[in-house]
């Protein structure tokens, strides 16, 4: 009975190994001595079973050779799986041994100088975010924007940075950290040097979407970066602080806009089809964080914990030596010895095809741009194996609800104050009728008047609607307008010489004798803008980023103590409570004052929810995952920008309602995240 179930079992066992079920029983019975004559017998068994089956036709040796495919592909997943559950053990043991290395390094003068040199990186992304918007008002003279192209500039960032994202974070995990971080630096601070002299709209903003691919890596990559030379006690804590350089980088962006913008002086201009203003010097002063960043990180080593993964156990070696030694001699412990010998590394499988020397350059090169492809596009589909697939899922639903409500409110703010100062402007219109000026010349601005029915001499104007009114003989020289237009007036024997009072600001308008002289090149601008409305716009942008401080240093102070899900889904809760009192805001310093209190208190989930990501995903696919993460936050804020500033002046409720839904949504959803707090990095 033993026997025969034991040749039941060699029978169903076959295929597992070299190819045939009865050549697995000839080798039993050769290891139990028979002679040749059996064995003669067993081929003939063999031949008379295959016949049975109805094997043997034209095509039985193609049959033959599709059995020994399957048999090879059924060992070669067995060959993959086997390498999978060793590279998992081995990645357990780095995890276990790689925190201890990190104990005995300590926490010291190497973190804190890569926490200021990262912090560049991060201060980059969050100056980028902010320079369209402040040259926007500038910008749009020099190149005649219409509304949908100021629309679509300030878009380009979010959709470059969205691209960036994806693409750095997938080749971080690929070719390292710190070459990936360099790479995409000088991407950003190239295209944004050059954004500051083209001088044609598509150019300006094919610049600054490149511009925004190459900043995009900033964020996936610096936390990611940072957090594989943190212990496990300091990591929530100091990923926090390594945040405020995000918030010190839309204060200087602020800062500079105020210092620079309103200084037209600051300008030059050859001919006619090159100019130089003011703003485009801030543009350029804002690339400088991109350029120190990059200078800064030519002096820090890559990740040991990314070498380790990819077998270099050497150069690992030596880079955590480095660090001991550091802090060791920065503490005044310099005896010290780095006592690890040998460290873990993960179990290799070489994903290269070498094509010899004797192929073409550009062969190579397109068989490592497929191999780098295929590579990540690998990685990605390993953050939604099974293994991750929930907590994938449930962190792209946290991930856009958190950016949809605070990107579309977070720009609803400042077009929210501008239609108040619109509304507030109108209020003071003051209107004339029937006024009769003749021979007067007015030295003075006329702003913000409707006149009907009159005549008159101007000089210079601003806001003003003139309607039914008779200019007859007047000399316009000099004229410099915004907001201005003529409706149903009749212009007799009139010149305008020197002024941008182009024939579209005339509506329905006679002329009769009326020359028009070397007109000046403009654009027709619908918005008030002035040096003051200017200011209020850095102010604001100015307080709305410092009023992140408290949020920052509150939850860096317990993200350690309290945990990542309780702060993520508290500062949530508690900025959903935040957006109904949006709806008091019914003045300038009100709106202003509300956006201050939803920063503060949104920056802590923002915080928990970067040191959440950097945790929940192994550090082969820590930065594509995280790049992915941030590609789709970027995504949603293009989305919460236009469906957002679409309700500016209709409704303030939508807006209201959007954002306190999704923030609600993303809170009970990140209750339902695994808590990282007190583990090793995976």
């Amino acid at each position: 009975m033993d026997d025969d179930g034991h040749d039941d079992d060699d029978y169903a066992g076959g295929p597992g190994n070299d190819g045939g079920y009865y050549r697995n029983d000839s080798r039993a019975n050769d290891d139990e001595g028979h002679s040749d004559s059996t064995e003669g017998h067993d081929e003939d068994d063999e031949i008379y079973e295959g016949e049975y089956q109805g094997i043997p036709r034209a095509d039985s040796g193609k049959a033959g050779s599709i059995d020994g495919v399957t048999a090879a592909q059924a060992q070669q997943f067995r060959d993959l799986s086997a390498y999978e559950g060793e590279r998992r053990k081995d990645q357990e043991e780095l995890a276990q041994q790689y925190e201890a290395i990190l104990q005995e390094c300590g926490h010291g003068k190497f973190q804190w100088t890569l926490y200021f040199v990262l912090g560049l990186a991060l201060m980059a992304d969050g100056v980028e975010i902010f320079v369209v918007g402040f040259v926007l008002p500038s910008a749009e003279k020099d190149m005649c924007l219409s509304e949908p192209n100021k629309g679509m500039l300030g878009l380009i960032v979010y959709l470059g940075m969205m691209v960036g994202a994806f693409v750095w974070g997938g080749l971080a995990d690929r070719i390292g950290r710190r070459q990936t971080l360099l790479i995409s630096l000088s991407i950003n601070s190239v295209f944004a040097f050059f954004s500051s002299f083209v001088q044609g709209y598509v150019s300006f903003l094919f610049c600054r979407l490149a511009s925004g691919v190459g900043i995009g890596g900033s964020i996936p990559i610096v936390f990611s970066y940072y957090s594989e030379f943190l212990a496990q006690e300091k990591r929530g804590e100091h990923l926090s602080w390594l945040c405020m350089f995000w918030m010190i980088g839309g204060i200087y962006a602020s800062a500079m806009a105020w210092a620079i913008i309103p200084h037209y002086g600051w300008s030059f201009q050859m001919g006619s089809a090159y100019q130089f203003h003011s703003w485009r010097v801030f543009v350029l002063v804002c690339a400088l964080p991109s350029v120190a960043a990059i200078s800064a990180l030519t002096t820090m080593p890559e990740s040991p914990r990314f070498f380790l993964e990819n077998g270099k156990h050497d150069e690992a070696w030596m880079i955590l030596k480095q660090v001991h030694d550091t802090n060791m001699r920065a503490k005044g412990y310099p005896e010290r010895v780095f006592s690890v010998t040998t460290i873990k590394t993960v179990k290799q499988m070489d994903e290269l095809v070498d094509l010899g020397d004797s192929a073409a350059w550009h062969q190579k090169w397109k068989l490592k741009l497929t191999t780098l492809f295929h590579q990540v596009i690998k990685r990605l589909d390993a953050v939604f194996s099974p293994e991750y697939r929930r907590t994938t899922y449930m962190m792209m639903a946290v991930w856009f609800s958190m950016s949809f409500s605070y990107y579309g409110l977070t720009v609803w703010f400042p077009d929210m104050i501008k239609y108040l100062q619109k509304q507030e402007y109108s209020s003071r219109t003051k209107t004339f009728v029937k006024e009769k000026v003749e021979h007067v010349t007015f030295n003075f601005t006329l702003e913000n008047q409707v006149h009907r029915q009159g005549e008159y001499f101007n000089d210079k104007m601003r806001s003003m609607v003139f309607e039914d009114s008779l200019f007859e003989e007047c000399y316009f020289e000099d004229i410099t307008s915004s907001n201005t237009f003529f409706k149903n007036c009749t212009f007799i024997a009139t010149l305008f010489y020197n002024t941008d009072l182009f024939k579209y600001r005339l509506v329905n308008c006679k002329l009769i004798n009326s020359t028009f002289l070397h007109n000046k090149e403009g654009c027709l601008l619908s918005d008030v803008s002035d040096d003051n409305n200017a200011y209020m716009v850095y102010f604001v942008s100015f307080l709305g980023t410092l009023a992140v401080l408290p949020g920052n240093i509150v939850s860096a102070l317990l993200m350690d103590k309290i945990g990542r899900l309780r702060m993520l889904a508290g500062s949530s809760v508690i900025s959903c409570i935040s957006c109904f009192f949006l709806s008091f805001g019914n003045s300038e310093s009100a709106m202003i004052a509300l956006l201050c209190l939803f920063g503060g208190i949104s920056i802590a989930s923002w915080n928990a929810l970067d040191v959440l990501t950097v945790e929940l995903y192994p550090s082969d696919k820590r930065t594509t995952a995280f790049g992915f993460l941030n590609a789709l936050c970027k995504l949603a804020a293009v989305l919460g920008i236009s469906i957002f500033t679409s309700f500016v002046g209709i409704t303030k409720a939508v807006p209201i309602l959007f954002a306190s839904g999704a923030l609600a949504a993303g809170s009970f959803l990140a209750l339902k995240l695994p808590e990282t707090r007190g583990q090793v990095l995976q």
